[in-house]
């Protein structure tokens, strides 16, 4: 049996007294939840401790209060005893390029993780890494206070889209019940999260809405998304993320692509799927990566063709990924 490593990354953070935390380019609900509620641990075990991302935080998150401490930037080289990176399968997902000499420790939840750091605990089996840091508060000699919880509530909440998702489980209804427990609101997180749209925001999802089109057997939705819209509502790309979640609501749709142009003839595709069909398989046939059901890739060229080239091949990888094996001649 290969040994938990839990204790060693308890022990490590006990040691440390500087100490950094980042998570991925992009970030979301639970690597910003996740990394609130465990710089809270390790303070309240007397450590010195920065939450640093590459890219900024997005809508709503902007608006907690509590996300107001993260700042964005770079984590200098050698400025800490270790460096903590969230939902990272590897060092260049976090965006960060002065860490090759620090001490680092992995903790993700992404199957497809590179196991690249000093300390490494990916569990693909949990549903938001939020549930690992629970775990790994039980083990530091901390409290878990109610500010906390919330956080780590929040994070949960988001990452299985409250509770839709197909990575809501029975272990995360059980974290999640021990979080009420200890202070959070379910109904303090749902307002926050799903209640609290800008008016530039609404009409954003109607213009993205308005380029829907149907590829495959009916069964993928393709939207899309150019940087003039982004520029003339005053919003960024990474107040796009939640996007997908009304397309993927159409009856027979297992596979939604989202196209947001990132630069001249440069799109990254979102995808988000359900069922049996398999995001992180198709990202990966063009060079991306992700989660069973939310992944993506970038790709080059004119729009026009992208647009009509890409769902059709994403189709045929569909076909040849439920196509049952054939048998040895």
């Amino acid at each position: 049996m290969t040994p938990s490593p839990i204790e060693p990354i308890a022990e490590a953070l006990i040691k440390a007294r500087r100490l950094a935390i980042t998570s991925h380019l992009r970030p979301d609900g639970d690597s910003l939840c996740t990394s609130l509620a465990l710089a809270l641990a390790l303070e309240q075990m007397g450590k010195s401790v920065e939450i640093v991302n590459a890219d900024r935080t997005p809508y709503p998150f902007s608006t907690f209060p509590a996300c107001a401490r993260i700042r964005i930037g770079e984590i200098p080289s050698r400025g800490q005893d270790a460096v903590v990176l969230l939902e990272c399968a590897n060092v260049s997902r976090s965006g960060m390029t002065g860490i090759d000499g620090d001490f680092k420790i992995n903790i993700d939840h992404h199957y497809s993780n590179d196991q690249y750091a000093d300390l490494n605990w990916v569990d693909a089996e949990a549903s938001a890494v939020a549930e690992l840091i629970f775990e790994l508060c039980l083990r530091l000699p901390v409290s878990l206070t109610p500010e906390m919880a919330g956080h780590l509530y929040c994070a949960i909440a988001s990452d299985t889209g409250s509770f839709q998702f197909s990575n809501t489980t029975a272990r995360a209804f059980e974290v999640c019940r021990r979080l009420v427990q200890a202070g959070a609101e379910p109904l303090r997180v749902s307002e926050a999260l799903y209640h609290n749209n800008t008016f530039e925001k609404i009409l954003l999802l109607g213009r993205v809405l308005s380029t829907l089109t149907m590829a495959g057997d009916g069964d993928i939705a393709v939207i899309s998304m150019r940087r003039a819209t982004l520029r003339e509502l005053g919003l960024a790309e990474v107040d796009t993320e939640d996007i997908t979640t009304l397309a993927r609501s159409i009856r027979n749709v297992n596979v939604v692509l989202f196209f947001k142009e990132m630069d001249e003839e440069t799109f990254r595709v979102s995808i988000r799927s359900r069922g049996v069909a398999h995001a992180a398989h198709i990202a990966e046939r063009f060079q991306g990566g992700g989660h069973a059901h939310a992944a993506g890739f970038t790709v080059h060229g004119p729009y026009d063709r992208l647009i009509d080239e890409i769902p059709g091949r994403v189709a045929a990888i569909m076909r040849e990924l439920a196509a049952p094996p054939r048998p040895d001649r």
